[in-house]
């Protein structure tokens, strides 16, 4: 896997983060890995096809979930991950997606992302492939993982 397809992600995020939230953010050390689920984390999955195909996922912790969901309505403080809020971190997930996807294309890599889908840890236990990911750390706010498997 090349390096080059996760950093539109990482850079994305960061932006979108940074908007949203208006938090400082750190990258972790990038690696190479089998795909796998981190307990406690809220998932978002979104499909990529065309040039690049393959899967991206956002897992974020619940606590940080429920912070950026509070975040994107404004302040509101959120208790629990409901229908809404299930919705905004999803629509986070499309933002943070179709932006790479803008940037992937700078490079000259066309891809077409799927709408973004909630996941829980029961969904997650039949994934598999090797994944190249990184966190992002939002200092006082907590962690997103992000995991890319590309397929092709």
């Amino acid at each position: 896997m090349i390096v080059q397809y996760l950093d539109p992600f990482l850079e994305s995020a960061s932006s979108v983060i940074q908007q949203v939230c208006n938090v400082d953010i750190s990258r972790g050390e990038l690696a190479e890995r089998e795909w796998s689920h981190v307990e406690g984390h809220t998932w978002i999955r979104i499909g990529m096809t065309g040039q690049l195909q393959g899967e991206v996922f956002f897992g974020l912790q619940e606590e940080l979930a429920l912070r950026i969901v509070s975040a994107m309505m404004g302040g509101y403080p959120v208790q629990e991950m409901d229908e809404l809020g299930k919705s905004a971190i999803s629509e986070l997930g499309n933002m943070i997606s179709g932006n790479a996807s803008t940037l992937l294309s700078n490079q000259g890599v066309i891809v077409d992302i799927t709408p973004p889908l909630f996941l829980h840890q029961h969904d997650l236990k039949d994934m598999a492939g090797t994944a190249l990911t990184a966190p992002l750390d939002l200092h006082d706010m907590g962690r997103l993982d992000i995991q890319i498997i590309v397929i092709r």
